[in-house]
């Protein structure tokens, strides 16, 4: 496995860090004694985003940002000093991209063309482009390996294959040391209820919820606990022998439907509520993916890195998380559907 001391004063900077899984990311780091960047997108409510839930001690080991990746002024002058970039900072809900798709080629495709041209010039020695398992679109085979064609199959799917693409070329081009990390589908506490397994146990714990409403409950997904996506992040970060401009595919390797999942977190939860299919939680036909199922043996084959979280073991952390912010009211005013 690598050895995750070599952090320990490094320079690290990780757009993105106010959102789920870059929150994680920025703590971990602190923790192991980098010196930790950690932007969030600029804001007027003093927000940075979920690092304001990171414990205090922690979060003031970090310097915190704000701004945007679209800008590339900022980005120069927010990449330069550091040694290693974990860009993570990109529009992720898939609904969202429906209706507004120029902003995500905007943002995931400009900004990270953006951050690629800053640390080429700023000479870092590694930065770990973001991908994700929806670039694969529905699986023509299980599992999937990074060979798998790339398919569009959303405005948010085809701005990030767009941004591999872009990374792939800088590595190819001009030698950039960016390698491309591609999370399957990640859940654990900081999720928000855009996502399926936080929809879920939101409806399940709040009384005020007298049934659970979900979209198709028969796609299946690799669901990835997200201690377990940023040990992905981190081994990659500084593994020797890693190869640049192609993607390491990081999941449980482990399917379940969306019907299972819900059936398991009911059992976890105690919850005997009916579970309706809404229509208006369903994708476009032609857009849903069905399968995802991630073959991970190139990133272990590098590094030893494997999920080692179970998934009943995952929710139920996740589940805990959830019940303290509903005792507290720090959830939505409602249980709509979040796009």
């Amino acid at each position: 496995m690598v050895d995750l001391e070599k952090y320990r004063g490094k320079s690290v900077l990780v757009t993105g860090a106010d959102g789920f899984i870059g929150s994680h990311l920025a703590e971990r780091l602190a923790e192991l004694g980098a010196k930790v960047t950690a932007l969030a997108l600029y804001n007027s409510f003093d927000s940075h985003g979920w690092l304001d839930d990171v414990a205090q001690d922690v979060r003031q080991k970090m310097k915190l940002v704000r701004g945007d990746v679209r800008d590339d002024g900022f980005t120069d002058r927010l990449v330069k000093g550091h040694e290693i970039v974990f860009h993570l900072a990109a529009l992720i809900g898939i609904p969202y991209s429906y209706d507004a798709p120029r902003s995500y080629v905007d943002t995931n495709i400009v900004g990270t063309l953006n951050m690629l041209e800053a640390a080429r010039k700023h000479g870092v020695a590694r930065i770990v482009h973001t991908s994700t398992s929806e670039v694969y679109g529905t699986a023509q085979r299980t599992p999937i390996d990074e060979a798998h064609p790339l398919q569009g199959q959303s405005p948010y799917s085809a701005s990030k294959i767009g941004a591999d693409m872009i990374a792939e070329s800088y590595a190819r081009s001009f030698g950039l040391p960016v390698a491309i990390l591609r999370p399957f589908n990640t859940y654990g506490p900081r999720q928000s209820e855009r996502a399926v397994i936080p929809t879920l146990i939101r409806q399940a714990l709040d009384p005020r919820c007298r049934e659970i409403r979900i979209g198709d409950l028969s796609p299946r997904r690799d669901f990835t606990f997200v201690r377990d996506t940023v040990d992905a992040f981190l081994v990659l970060g500084v593994a020797d022998g890693a190869e640049f401009g192609i993607p390491y595919n990081a999941g449980s390797g482990k399917a379940s439907s969306i019907g299972e999942t819900a059936a398991l977190i009911a059992g976890i939860l105690s919850c005997d509520k009916a579970v309706r299919s809404d229509d208006g939680r369903f994708r476009p036909a032609h857009s849903e993916v069905r399968v995802l199922l991630a073959d991970h043996a190139r990133l272990t084959q590098l590094t030893g890195w494997a999920a080692g979280t179970s998934f009943a073991s995952g929710l139920r952390e996740t589940a805990q998380w959830w019940r303290s912010r509903l005792a507290r009211g720090l959830v939505r005013p409602d249980s709509d559907f979040a796009r």
